[in-house]
């Protein structure tokens, strides 16, 4: 999705948010505050640590540990095969650098939408 789809995605979803009662409404935030992900955080994980650590902070644990495991085997095996993996990691992960903005943008939109949800059908 592009910055501007993500913009109308949430503008769409405060609106309905504002539609909502104000004890709905109060619980939304609450939620919300609680749930939702920093941007930066993402990125910071993503430079620092490109061994998947970012997807552990956005709930992904499976490709997290798929990240993790091969950079450690990569670590391990630094004189053989080893350099060939880390290269390939960071490959993978670093459009996730350049894209992490609207990674985390589309997850809280994801998380705002689950929020409504669940406060719509109670």
């Amino acid at each position: 999705m592009t910055s501007e789809q993500l913009n109308a995605q949430e503008e769409q979803l405060r609106s309905e948010v504002n539609a909502l009662s104000p004890e709905q409404r109060k619980l939304f935030y609450q939620q919300e505050k609680r749930l939702v992900k920093d941007p930066d955080t993402y990125a910071v994980l993503n430079w620092f640590f490109a061994a998947g650590l970012h997807h552990f902070y956005l709930g992904k644990f499976q490709r997290g540990a798929v990240n993790l495991t091969l950079m450690l085997i990569g670590i391990l095996t630094i004189y053989s095969f080893g350099v060939f993996l880390i290269i390939v990691v960071l490959l993978i992960e670093l459009p996730q650098l350049f894209k992490s903005q609207r990674i985390v943008h589309q997850y809280n939109n994801q998380v705002m939408a689950d929020i409504l949800k669940q406060l719509t059908d109670s």
